[in-house]
Order: structure tokens, then sequence, then C-alpha cells
């Protein structure tokens, strides 16, 4: 019988480099959004998810059908949503309305080149005309029928107000 002269002791080390790479992620996740971000990103991630897997069959498909043009469409627009410019942070108000216009299909009707501008618009907008109900988003954080009736009734109004 052949005996090893090491122990378990020797892979110590392994496991705990392993526990620290797993360890690196956040053990918040979720919980550290506040409740409307959770609401309202749910959908945007989905969308997205899709968009990518339509994006990369789409350069393999030379006829595509309506529904997944639409789709496509919608992903870059939304891609091109979330780009923030550099040294412009955005309040928890105003990337909720951003991607509640972008989750409920207010984008469809905007050209890809405009989306930038629109965000500028509908963002300088909510600030003029609607400050108190963005603070009261950013105070609380909070998601209910009242605030997406609020965020519907701007979007529409904003909408209304300009060609896009």
């Amino acid at each position: 019988m052949v005996r090893s002269s090491w122990n378990l002791t020797c892979l110590t080390p392994v496991f705990v480099l392993r526990l620290t790479r797993v360890s690196r992620y956040s053990r918040v996740g979720g919980a550290a959004q506040t409740k409307i971000m959770k609401k309202l990103s749910g959908g945007i991630r989905t969308a997205l998810a899709q968009y990518r897997e339509l994006a990369a069959f789409s350069q393999f498909a030379s006829d595509l059908d309506d529904a997944t043009r639409k789709q496509l469409d919608h992903g870059q627009k939304v891609t091109e949503l979330l780009k923030q410019k550099q040294y412009a942070p955005m309040s928890v108000a105003q990337q909720s309305l951003v991607l509640f216009a972008a989750e409920r299909g207010y984008l469809a009707d905007v050209e890809l080149a405009k989306i930038g501008s629109f965000e500028a618009a509908l963002l300088a907008y909510v600030d003029r005309d609607h400050a108190p109900l963005m603070q009261e988003i950013n105070q609380s954080g909070g998601y209910n029928d009242e605030i997406e009736g609020k965020l519907k009734g701007i979007l529409d109004s904003f909408k209304a107000t300009q060609s896009w």
C-alpha cells in the first residue's frame, strides 16, 4: 500500500481561490434595485436578449417577416436609447421614464437617428413640467398603478406635442 504524504489542507488554497472568484459577484443582486427599476428593466432585458438572437440569425436570413423586422427595429432603438452620454448621470426617475417609454412602445414611430434627441427632449419636458412626480419617484423608488398611469400620461402628452 502506497501512502501519500500530502493531505487535504494542501487543496485549501484552491478552494479558497474558487470561492473568492464566485464571491466577487454581487451577493445583493436585485435587492439593490428600486422596485420601479426591477419592474421596468425585466421586459427590456428580455427584449434585448431576443433582439441579439434575432440580429445574429438575420445575418444569414434573406427574407424576414414583418414581426421579426419590428422586433429588430425595437431592439435597435432600445440599444440606442440605453447609450448614456459620458459625465451625464441620470436619476432613478429619469431612467425609469426612459425604460417605461421603451417598454411600452413609445419609440415605435421615432427614427433610429432621432432616439437621442427624443430622449433629451423627453427629459427636458419632464424636468420642466413634471418635477414633483420625478422627485416622488426618486425618493420612494416605488412603482404602482398610480405612478404607471402618471408616466403613461406624461408620455402621451409629450408625444402629442412633439412630432417624431
